[in-house]
């Protein structure tokens, strides 16, 4: 390891042990100094040696999608989802079909979605397929709306707001997921990460007002503290990933970084630049890393504020504590 490497390697391992120590908790992180120290990672920086992997390319390409893929080790096999956001009409930040095309012909993926709850050009059926159509995703593979026909409940282990996870039915159809997330912002959760992908993305129309209300209503997202609704988003999540254990791998792309959701017709324009691609075998360290690498940029202070504003890092903090993941990682660059 030469000089300047060594230099970049021990600013690593100081951001990642201060960010650690902060507990990441949207009441003691300070952005500006993480702003003034950005984070220079070396393509062998480890903060966390035996904690999960989380792989991680700048090459924001097919190629790179694929590299990030292939680094995981763990073959997608049989019928495999890849659960995507089709994004709102009027939104052009969602993952680009030219983009995923190469990795879910690669595994003879089928896109995945479900409606939402909250209007808008997804909330029904015929009309989604349309969006699909429209934005290209149809044309590079099958398309499925899972809750199509109906919705189906799996159990929350450990929860404690929810007991169950109402997911549309054809879930079930699928032996393998590729959660395919596009990181950025959101109005509500504060950001959207592989954490939110598996919670409202999986969720059919009556989940998410289901896991918005805290477990309280399926006709109405209403009702529930804002940090119910964070704190359910996690447990939804380890449902899905408990329904589909060593069946799952995640994938986010940290592109288009605007602080609005895909969900959002009229997204705010992103104010800081692309940073890459980053996947893992646990979603947990994989939304820590993209939150990480946020904290450690320089143009980053609209998304953080957006983040902090929201109490977001809560999800992840509670996805740790009822055991779905861990927030400490190893972060490993293959190219880029």
């Amino acid at each position: 390891m030469n000089r300047k490497t060594a230099v970049y390697f021990i600013l690593a391992v100081l951001c990642a042990a201060l960010l650690s120590a902060s507990g990441c908790s949207a009441r003691n992180v300070s952005a500006q100094p993480v702003q003034q120290q950005p984070l220079q990672l070396p393509s062998d920086a480890l903060p966390g040696a035996g904690s999960p992997t989380v792989f991680m390319t700048t090459d924001i390409s097919s190629a790179g999608l694929m590299a990030v893929y292939e680094a995981l080790g763990l073959e997608a096999r049989g019928n495999v989802a890849v659960k995507i956001s089709t994004g709102e009409p009027g939104n052009t930040h969602f993952l680009a079909p030219n983009l995923i095309k190469d990795l879910v012909q690669r595994v003879g993926g089928t896109i995945v979605e479900c409606n939402t709850a909250y209007g808008g050009r997804r909330a029904s059926t015929a009309a989604h397929y349309q969006v699909a159509r429209d934005h290209g995703f149809a044309a590079i593979a099958s398309v499925v709306i899972m809750d199509e026909r109906t919705d189906i409940s799996i159990p929350v282990v450990g929860g404690k707001h929810l007991r169950e996870d109402i997911v549309g039915a054809r879930f079930r159809e699928f032996d393998f997921h590729i959660v395919l997330s596009h990181f950025k912002g959101h109005s509500m959760g504060g950001f959207g990460g592989a954490l939110k992908n598996m919670s409202i993305g999986y969720a059919s129309s009556a989940g998410k007002n289901w896991i918005h209300s805290g477990g309280r209503s399926r006709t109405n997202m209403r009702g529930g503290s804002q940090d119910d609704f964070l704190e359910s988003m996690a447990e939804a999540a380890k449902a899905v990933a408990d329904a589909n254990s060593g069946r799952m791998l995640y994938i986010n792309v940290m592109n288009h970084l605007s602080v609005d959701c895909d969900c959002s017709g009229r997204p705010a324009a992103p104010t800081m630049a692309d940073i890459g691609i980053l996947a893992s075998l646990d979603p947990v360290a994989l939304d820590q890393a993209c939150v990480d690498l946020v904290y450690a940029a320089r143009d980053s202070r609209d998304l953080i504020q957006r983040i902090e504003s929201r109490n977001g890092l809560l999800t992840i903090n509670h996805a740790e504590l009822i055991g779905l993941g861990s927030k400490t990682y190893q972060l490993i660059r293959i190219n880029g």
